[in-house]
């Protein structure tokens, strides 16, 4: 986001119409605006959209999620438009005009003509007058770099190379599909209901729209939702029938439950105590036990040694752009640094919960070398009873392009077709 978006005071906003159309666009407005806040991002403004109708709350999200996939380009054209930033809501308004206008493909009088009646009346002239100038001129130019934040693209740039950095900020802009993970084998019937692909490691991917919770299976606990990257970790701590699990910072509880899945005996971890009530829902729905505990993983005062510890951390989520585009123009350089250091601190926690002989799995959906990569490093200088216990090509789904020759995986959003959830994943084993 450009750096002079923080004008000093609002303008007085008009009253909404009652007009559908109108508060469709006002909610999105709001959902924007939180969305780029700094102060929980976009699901702090979901309650914006509760009092829309199903199909106007659809387009209010459809439209915001636009939004964010193509900020950079869109900010670029009102840049070279605007002499000097206007008071808010202004920028939010005209950016979701012309996302509108070139992302979902509004009809442009009906894109300008409700944007201008949400401005405040002073700003309809200008309101106006920007977004007719530029549809005029077209979509904004959109190239790789255009779609990142320049201070990201340059830490990809120089993590994984020019052409990489290109890919992964290509990503940006696509709508992803909804993978989701079964707790068994599913029947062919199922994987059909769903028109859904199977993909390596057994995620299955629909490009089925609306809310899941009517989707074929839902109700029986046949499957959740989960990234088919996010689940790669926990396959990757290969837990049998029987051994003792532990997921620390477990919420929001994909991971817990393919532990239970899996027949281990799961003690799930997390500080968020409102988050574990999803969990505990999926749980039932899906006619999976665990043992769920509201509690800071680095102090929790548990005394227990686990066969399995599996750490997905907090991180600065940078890989998770696909369904969260408003991570990438929230987070600060100064926000790795800081959860680096958290980070250290829980793997550390969490290897003194590993038997000897057992396995220890480090993730987190992160692009940031230091979240990831350095912390593996230093966790194996720190604790040398630990080796690192390398993945193989193919395993748990992982594409081959993710296996480094180190023996852990980074996983980039451009390595599967489709796309994928960036992450870093590393396993180690305590030795006995």
């Amino acid at each position: 986001m450009p750096a002079n978006l923080r004008p000093p005071r609002a303008a007085s906003k008009p009253q909404t119409s009652r007009d559908p159309a109108l508060a469709a666009r006002d909610a999105a407005l709001t959902l924007l605006t939180k969305a780029l806040s700094g102060r929980g991002g976009l699901e702090a403004g979901l309650p914006a959209l509760a009092r829309l109708s199903p199909e106007d709350r659809a387009f209010a999200r459809a439209l915001v999620m636009a939004t964010l996939r193509h900020l950079g380009p869109i900010d670029r054209a009102l840049d070279a438009r605007l002499s000097r930033e206007p008071r808010p809501p202004v920028r939010d308004l005209l950016r979701l005009g012309l996302a509108q206008a070139f992302y979902l493909a509004t009809p442009a009088f009906a894109a300008v003509d409700t944007t201008v009646a949400l401005a405040p009346r002073p700003v309809r002239g200008l309101v106006n007058a920007v977004l007719r100038g530029q549809l005029r001129d077209g979509p904004p130019p959109e190239d790789a770099e255009s779609l990142a934040p320049p201070w990201l693209f340059a830490r990809w740039r120089a993590a994984f190379g020019l052409a990489a950095a290109q890919a992964i900020a290509e990503v940006i802009a696509e709508e992803p599909a909804t993978d989701l993970t079964p707790k068994g084998v599913p029947d062919s019937a199922l994987v059909e209901a769903l028109e859904a692909e199977t993909l390596p490691g057994g995620s299955l991917r629909t490009r089925r729209r609306g809310d899941v919770a009517g989707w074929p299976g839902f109700a029986d606990g046949a499957w959740w939702v989960q990234d088919a990257a996010a689940a790669i970790p926990a396959r990757l701590l290969g837990v049998r029938p029987g051994e003792m699990a532990l997921d620390l910072c477990a919420a929001p509880g994909g991971k817990t439950l393919q532990l239970a899945a899996a027949g281990a005996a799961v003690t799930a971890v997390d500080r968020a105590a409102p988050r574990l009530g999803a969990l505990n829902d999926n749980l039932a729905r899906m006619s999976l036990a665990a043992e769920v505990v509201a509690a800071d993983a680095a102090e929790w005062p548990d005394t227990r040694a686990f066969d399995a510890v599996l750490l997905d951390a907090p991180c600065s989520a940078t890989g998770t752009f696909r369904r969260h585009p408003d991570v990438l123009w929230n987070a600060r350089p100064s926000d790795i640094a800081s959860l680096a250091g958290a980070q250290a601190g829980l793997l550390a926690a969490a290897a003194r919960r590993v038997k000897p002989g057992g396995r220890l799995v480090y993730s987190v959906c992160s692009l940031e070398r230091e979240e990831g990569e350095d912390q593996a490093r230093a966790f194996l200088t720190a604790c040398p009873d630990f080796r690192l216990d390398p993945v193989t090509p193919d395993e748990g789904g992982a594409p081959d392009a993710c296996v480094t020759p180190e023996g852990w995986l980074r996983i980039l959003p451009h390595h599967a077709s489709g796309g994928l959830d960036g992450f870093f994943v590393a396993r180690f084993r305590l030795m006995a």
